[in-house]
């Protein structure tokens, strides 16, 4: 599971979108993934059900969150997505994301050992999150993506290309 070979073969960058609710956010950042057939209809479904049963378990930093839900809920292939927004959103506890990267894993594994290193990669770039906001292209996140991969995080990772 490639980050950028992802948002690549499923087209899953969506840049400067506009959304009024959480809700209505984590459908636009589920949507790619739902038109590439990685996921079904469900995994959009899932991932609100839990946030309204769990909170939003998915903000990992100030400005990001990574919606995720489980296998189960209708993962057909790992994949990720990302859009960014032009104005934040807020979640049920308050707090605000203007970039949500969708995680689809086809098993807890994968989530942990190999999504989460290469996402954490990604946003620990200085400035990440104003860097995404601001990035015009999908070639330009893919770019952050390339550079992401000198990070310690990925050390022995296999990523094929």
């Amino acid at each position: 599971m490639n980050l950028k070979k992802a948002f690549t073969e499923n087209d899953s960058i969506r840049l400067g979108l506009s959304a009024d609710t959480w809700e209505e956010a984590v459908k636009l950042a589920v949507d790619p993934l739902i038109e590439s057939g990685a996921v079904e209809p469900s995994y959009y479904e899932g991932i609100i059900r839990s946030t309204k049963e769990f909170g939003p378990y998915y903000i990992l930093m100030p400005g990001m969150a990574m919606p995720h839900a489980r296998p189960e809920d209708g993962v057909n292939r790992d994949s990720f997505a990302l859009i960014t927004l032009k104005e934040p959103v807020t979640f049920s506890d308050g707090k605000e994301a203007s970039v949500l990267l969708t995680l689809a894993a086809t098993s807890s594994d994968i989530h942990t050992s190999v999504a989460i290193p290469q996402i954490i990669a990604l946003f620990e770039l200085e400035n990440s999150i104003e860097r995404l906001v601001n990035c015009k292209t999908k070639e330009e996140v893919l770019a952050m993506v390339e550079e992401s991969k000198n990070s310690p995080y990925l050390e022995g990772l296999n990523l094929e290309d």
